[in-house]
């Protein structure tokens, strides 16, 4: 007698079958360690950075660096929750239940996939350091749409929106819909308007509040 071969949503639940608390904290140190380096070399980039740094003019930029450390953990969860909160809320609007905490383990996983743009960016730097000042540095957003444009022609309110549409977002939405299609075991087709129109809607929203309140 043949084995049932295992659906996509079986197979998505057994490669995901792992402790979520032990990713989480591996996740948030990851994003951490990146930034740090980052941040290290924005400082080097800096004209004169070491003896700015002895005179202490970097203060300001350490405090708010270790701040950001600090907060990256609470950062990730306020992600994590309002992603599981947006597509739990789209399902019961389309009629469909979908399990909150299953919702959320997905989007925690999914999150790594933010972890990449920041990865590359640290990379990047890290090969090309001939040339480059720290304001280059700071506003690499690779593979987003704010990567097209030259800031300086771009009132400054659509700046934030435009790192927000890039690839790795695109990439989330993906991975959201097959999260969704995975824990409520729904259609893709059904999976992709739940995800769109709950996640994609209030993505959508929010950079349009930000633009017409900056």
């Amino acid at each position: 007698m043949s084995e049932t071969t295992p659906t996509l949503h079986e197979r998505i639940q057994g490669f995901l079958d792992f402790d979520k608390r032990i990713f989480f904290v591996v996740l948030s140190l990851l994003f951490i360690l990146v930034r740090y380096v980052t941040n290290d070399l924005i400082l080097e980039a800096v004209p004169g950075n070491e003896k700015i740094e002895e005179e202490g003019g970097f203060m300001i930029f350490h405090v708010f660096n270790s701040l950001g450390y600090i907060w990256t953990p609470f950062s990730i969860l306020w992600r994590v929750t309002m992603t599981a909160l947006l597509i739990w809320m789209g399902s019961f609007a389309f009629g469909y239940k979908a399990p909150f905490v299953a919702i959320w383990k997905f989007a925690l996983v999914a999150d790594i996939i933010f972890l990449l743009p920041e990865l590359i960016k640290m990379l990047f730097f890290i090969v090309v350091t001939e040339d480059v000042g720290y304001q280059e540095i700071r506003d690499f957003f690779p593979l987003s749409a704010y990567s097209l444009i030259d800031p300086s022609s771009v009132a400054e309110k659509y700046h934030y929106p435009l790192k927000t549409i890039n690839l790795f977002e695109l990439l989330y939405i993906g991975a959201m819909v097959l999260g969704y299609h995975t824990v409520s075991k729904k259609s893709l087709d059904i999976s992709t308007k739940v995800v769109l129109v709950s996640y994609g809607l209030g993505l959508a929203l929010w950079l349009a509040f930000y633009i017409l309140v900056y």
